[in-house]
């Protein structure tokens, strides 16, 4: 019960009379009738206001400002349904009070400011900014000066600001440039833009900590700057995963109020070292081929997946190899509990005790959590092999527009652990059903040939025998590449986040697969298949074919909250109708 009364005043909002008060968590203004009796009370948390202006302001679509001295303006966020059963959209809310005299005005202005300031100290006072001019539509620049600098300057929030020329330039800036000051990173782009924040901040905390990222049982140190994203590329998978809508207003909101939404990410490794970190989608098979096919078709844009998608699918390829992964405890959750991880997840909360059961700080991993990776408990791991369709790991549901439960509807995303999802060799139409699934609410891994595991730890090997057919297939036809793919296979065979991987030995790197005369779409056109298939690591192709996977738990953190139930914003109709609407 609040009983931490700041200020209660009669304001006006227009022609109508209201009775405004601010408590310690809570700014509540009651429409009052000619009696003097209770209406509608709207009530939006200290922690949701954006800003307080002095007179009558707009922000948005155009600044505009009006002093009078007897006027405020209060922004907050306001939601509204997008008419799914997941996922909120936010706007930015307005309203313009009214008081008697400017002493009471600016009473009202002090305390809010006040308030923010108590209740809200997480907010971001700095933040680095990365624009990438190229992603998407090519309209970055546009969306972050139109529509989020503006609300970034209403929160008083200081940004730098730096328009990407070049790949990586994000990534080598964070890894190598100074970063005081700055409380969090944001990329204005889609996921490939994410892709290289993550991999700049995560490389950086390690260099920091003097830990090596190369060496797959290190504990890493998890990332104390958080990661904003503004949607604007032609993919916002991690973006739609973690805040439910694609909208830059909303997820520019969410960086101003400080949300903190942490996040499990696989770190990717071969024999010699790391290769990549992953948060959506490491797949091998099916969506691999597909990504490998797009790249010869990237002048179609986006069209270029769902047409190198229907190709992959009628090449009816199936891939030999041996899976090996580490069960997560079966105790704490499971892949087919149906649940959904929400805002305000219970599993991802007693995920976070159990990660960090020691210390209320994040950056001091319990040191016995990946225990497992040791010698001693190599008869924990479980093995499989057979011919697959596709090997999937996930740290999070992967929802996309397209796909509103994702790749694993039940994934969490800060519980430490991930999804592996085994298709094995099926017939055609089987596969489709499986694919279909997914734009649907049946449940895809209630298929006879379709495994789902929640795993800590993944291996993927080649059988016997294949390893030297990959060499010779693919590594064995590489002597008539140019200078130039030369180039290319050396600058993708040092993607991880500090391109100091040793070298690498024979026979163990897909290095040329989609440059070779040997093409991908081979059911149809060619002889023989393949023999092997590529990683799809979260829309990047791995250099390895063997690797091996591990779960971080709560390595980053992003600014969101989750995704927001939908039903919550039908209750809050409901409650409006009666008398108070909590916005």
């Amino acid at each position: 019960m609040e009983t931490d009364l700041k200020l209660e005043s009669t304001v006006w909002v227009g022609s109508k009379r209201y009775r405004a008060v601010l408590t310690g968590w809570h700014f509540n203004w009651t429409e009052l009738d000619k009696k003097n009796r209770d209406k509608k009370t709207i009530s939006v948390p200290v922690a949701e206001v954006v800003g307080v202006e002095e007179g009558r302001v707009e922000i948005l679509p155009q600044k505009s400002i009006e002093d009078t001295d007897k006027v405020f303006t209060v922004f907050y966020v306001k939601r509204s349904s997008t008419g799914s059963s997941y996922g909120l959209l936010w706007t930015l809310g307005r309203t313009q009070f009214s008081v008697p005299s400017r002493v009471l005005r600016d009473q009202w202005t002090k305390h809010l400011r006040a308030a923010l300031k108590t209740h809200s100290p997480v907010r971001p006072n700095r933040l680095l900014v990365f624009i990438n001019p190229y992603g998407g539509k090519k309209k970055g620049r546009k969306i972050y000066h139109s529509l989020v600098a503006p609300l970034f300057e209403l929160a008083g929030i200081s940004c730098h600001v730096i328009v990407t020329e070049r790949a990586n330039q994000a990534r080598d800036h964070l890894l190598k440039k100074d970063l005081t000051g700055f409380d969090g990173v944001v990329c204005v782009g889609g996921d490939g833009m994410f892709s290289e924040i993550l991999h700049g901040l995560i490389g950086r905390t390690q260099q920091e900590a003097g830990l090596c990222e190369n060496d797959p049982t290190v504990t890493l140190q998890p990332c104390q700057r958080h990661i904003g994203i503004i949607p604007a590329g032609s993919t916002d998978c991690v973006c739609y995963a973690t805040v439910g809508v694609i909208d830059p207003v909303t997820s520019a909101l969410h960086i101003i109020i400080g949300d903190s939404q942490p996040l499990d990410v696989c770190s990717v490794h071969q024999a010699s070292g790391l290769v990549r970190y992953s948060v959506s989608l490491l797949g091998y098979g099916f969506y691999g081929d597909v990504l490998a096919e797009s790249e010869k078709h990237r002048w179609m844009g986006p069209l270029r997946y769902d047409y190198s998608g229907t190709m992959v699918y009628l090449s009816n390829r199936s891939y030999a190899g041996i899976v090996q992964y580490l069960p997560a405890d079966p105790l704490l959750s499971s892949p087919r509990d149906r649940t959904r991880c929400l805002s305000g997840c219970s599993v991802c909360s007693r995920s976070t005790e159990r990660l960090f059961p020691h210390s209320s700080d994040a950056g001091s991993l319990y040191s016995s959590h990946y225990s497992q990776f040791s010698g001693d408990s190599e008869g924990e791991w479980v093995t499989v092999e057979g011919r697959f369709r596709c090997v999937s790991l996930t740290c999070m549901s992967s929802s996309c527009p397209k796909s509103p439960l994702g790749l694993s509807p039940s994934a969490h995303l800060a519980d430490g652990t991930g999804d592996l999802i085994l298709v094995w060799d099926t017939h055609p139409l089987g596969f489709l059903k499986f694919l279909y699934r997914h734009t649907s609410t049946e449940d895809q891994f209630d298929l006879p040939f379709v495994e789902v595991h929640r795993v800590k730890a993944v291996r993927f090997s080649l059988p016997p025998g294949k390893e030297q057919e990959e060499y010779e297939e693919i590594g064995g036809s590489s002597g008539g590449m140019d200078e130039e793919e030369r180039g290319y296979i050396e600058t993708v065979s040092r993607s991880g986040s500090q391109q100091h991987l040793a070298d690498r030995g024979p026979g163990r790197e897909m290095t040329n697969v989609q440059k070779t005369g040997n093409p991908f779409l081979c059911g149809l056109c060619c002889s023989k298949a393949p023999a092997v298939s590529v990683w799809n690591c979260d829309g990047e192709i791995l250099p390895s074919t063997e690797i091996l996977s591990r779960v971080h738990g709560q390595l980053v953190r992003l600014y969101a909250r989750g995704i927001e139930d939908g039903a919550a914003m039908h209750c809050s109709e409901d409650i409006e109708r009666g008398c108070t609407l909590q916005i």
